[in-house]
């Protein structure tokens, strides 16, 4: 599958997953916008994609909506419009329900749930006029099934596909789809983080984290890669019709088969 031509915005995409689609997408032929609030990161990520013909940065907080609405204009000033937003910017905090810093539960929301809002606000005009484009939300299988010490992050990823359906419906008359992928524990510096933080908190060694918490549904016992998940990323925004919209694909080594 091929996007010759079409433009990207991939937010939280300095690094890891984020950095991963927006590789895959500049080799089947996208031009991307790397959007992420580190703009050092973000521009050493957009050089390493080829420069300014394949790849600009963009220093962005997804909680802000002046930000959000700059780095869209900045993008559709320099390559024209817009035609996919991958909603990908996002942090982890866990704590029990009743030790939940109010303020870090906000957070959590925020740039989640609030990030995805604001950027599919800020692009939709621009896929309304040109009659196409495509969203794509960063779930979880969180967005399906609850977990220990993550109430913030449960609620956020679940809230993800209600926000996805809605765009899809309101979307379809203009050639927009909206999808989420949901990706088990994926090797990041962010999951790399919570292992011994859940460690600690639930007082078990971090080998039963990663075999027991992450790993245990699976039906392998290994991790989804980046670039898995980038694949998916690639089906999602190269497919030519609404039959394959408003949907969630879990994306999880077997972890929740629905």
């Amino acid at each position: 599958m091929e996007l010759d031509g079409k433009i990207a915005i991939v937010t939280g995409a300095a690094g890891g997953i984020g950095l991963a689609i927006a590789k895959r997408y500049v080799d089947a032929g996208a031009r991307v916008a790397i959007a992420d609030v580190r703009l050092d990161a973000a521009e050493q990520a957009a050089r390493s994609l080829g420069g300014p013909d394949k790849a600009i940065a963009l220093e962005m907080d997804v909680t802000s909506e002046d930000a959000v609405n700059a780095g869209v204009a900045k993008t559709v000033e320099t390559f024209g419009t817009v035609d996919i937003l991958v909603s990908n910017a996002g942090v982890q905090i866990v704590h029990p329900v009743e030790d939940f810093p109010y303020a870090d539960w906000k957070k959590m929301l925020a740039i989640h749930l609030d990030g995805a809002f604001l950027t599919s606000k800020a692009c939709l005009p621009h896929m309304y006029k040109q009659n196409s484009g495509t969203i794509i939300f960063m779930g979880s299988v969180h967005s399906k099934a609850p977990s220990a010490l993550k109430s913030a992050y449960v609620t956020a990823k679940h809230g993800l596909q209600g926000l996805a359906r809605v765009i899809a419906m309101e979307g379809a008359g203009h050639g927009v789809r909206t999808n989420v992928i949901c990706p088990g524990f994926v090797k990041t510096p962010l999951v790399e983080k919570q292992i011994p933080e859940q460690a600690a908190r639930l007082n078990i060694s971090e080998k039963e984290v990663v075999e027991r918490i992450m790993l245990g549904q699976t039906v392998d016992k290994e991790f989804t890669t980046m670039e898995d998940v980038a694949e998916v990323a690639l089906f999602f925004a190269a497919f030519p019709t609404n039959a394959l919209t408003g949907q969630s694909l879990v994306v999880s080594h077997g972890w929740f088969m629905n």
